[in-house]
C-alpha cells in the first residue's frame, strides 16, 4: 500500500529545524500581539479579571453562599469583605506584574493560533485520511483548553484565594499579600487547569502511536485516581472539599480518555485487517 504522507526525503533534518522556527516564530508573534492587547487593556485585566475574585460579590461567591444557606450549612463563602490586602513591595513590582500579567493573557489568547501552527508543522507527517480525521483537533484541543481555563478561574481561584487569604496562625500576623504572589496563584490555577483538561487530545496521540491502550487505561484506573487526587491536593488549597470539587471533573475527563483510547484502537484495529486482505 502506497503511503499518502510527503517522503522524508524530500526536506533534510536542517530544513526540518528551520521549518520548526519559522512556526515557533509565527506562534510567538501571535501570543506577542496577544500581550500587547492585554497590556494595554490594563483596567479590564486587573480591575475585572484579575482582582474580580477577591470582591465578595464574586460570581463563585454568591453560588456557594446560596448554596451552603439552602443545605444549612454556615460555610465560609458568605462574607462583606475579604480579610487581606494586596500590595506592591518593590519599585518595579506593578509594572513587573503587569507585563507578566499580559504575556501570559497573550499565551492565553493566542492559544489556538499556536496550536494552529503546531498542527501545520505536523500535519506533513500524516496520512491524508489521518489528517482528515483530526481535522477537529485545533476547535477541540481549544474548546478544552478555555474550558480549563474557565474551571481554573471561576472554581479553583476563588476557593484558593478565600482560603489563604483568610487562614492565620495567629490574629497577631496580618494577612498582606505581594502583587507577584497574587498573580502567581492566579496564573498557576488558571494555567494548570487549562493544561489538564487537553487529558483526552494526549491520550488520543499516544494511542495513535501505540503508547497507551484502552486496557491500559481500565487497567491502572486505581492509580490514575491517586494521581488524580495528588494533582488536586497541588493545585487546590488543602482541604478536601476543594479537592473532591477538582477532582471530580479530571476522572471525568479520563474517562472520556478511555473511550477516545478504544474508538483509536478499534479504528486502527480495523485499518490492519484491511491491510491483511
Amino acid at each position: 500500500m502506497a503511503k499518502e504522507r510527503k517522503q522524508a526525503g524530500e526536506m533534510s533534518f536542517l530544513d526540518h529545524l528551520e521549518e520548526l522556527r519559522w512556526h515557533l516564530i509565527r506562534a510567538t508573534f501571535a501570543v506577542v500581539i496577544a500581550a500587547t492587547a492585554a497590556f494595554l487593556a490594563k483596567g479590564f485585566i486587573f480591575d475585572v479579571l484579575l482582582f474580580g475574585p477577591t470582591n465578595p460579590d464574586f460570581f463563585t461567591y454568591d453560588i456557594l453562599c446560596q448554596l451552603s444557606t439552602m443545605v444549612g450549612v454556615e460555610g465560609g463563602f458568605c462574607f462583606d469583605e475579604m480579610p487581606f490586602t494586596i500590595q506592591s513591595r518593590t519599585m518595579g513590582g506593578q509594572f513587573s506584574a503587569h507585563v507578566w500579567t499580559a504575556i501570559t493573557a497573550g499565551f492565553i489568547i493566542a492559544f489556538p493560533y499556536v496550536l494552529y501552527e503546531f498542527w501545520r508543522f505536523i500535519s506533513p507527517a500524516m496520512y491524508t485520511k489521518e489528517r482528515n480525521t483530526a481535522r477537529g483537533f485545533i476547535f477541540i484541543s481549544s474548546l478544552l483548553f478555555f474550558a480549563g481555563v474557565l474551571f481554573g478561574y471561576y472554581l479553583i481561584t476563588p476557593l484558593s484565594i478565600n482560603f489563604l487569604g483568610k487562614y492565620q496562625v495567629s490574629e497577631k500576623v496580618l494577612n498582606e499579600f505581594d502583587i507577584g504572589s497574587y498573580i502567581s496563584l492566579v496564573r498557576s490555577s488558571v494555567i494548570a487547569c487549562g493544561l489538564i483538561f487537553e487529558l483526552p487530545i494526549v491520550i488520543y496521540f499516544l494511542t495513535k502511536i501505540g503508547l497507551v491502550t484502552p486496557q491500559f487505561l481500565r487497567k491502572y484506573r486505581k492509580f490514575a485516581l491517586v494521581i488524580v487526587l495528588i494533582i488536586s491536593a497541588i493545585i487546590t488549597p488543602p482541604d478536601i472539599l476543594s479537592q473532591i470539587i477538582v477532582a471530580i471533573p479530571v476522572l471525568f475527563l479520563y474517562e472520556i480518555s478511555i473511550l477516545i483510547s478504544r474508538i483509536v484502537n478499534r479504528n486502527e484495529e480495523r485499518k490492519l485487517r484491511k491491510q491483511k486482505r
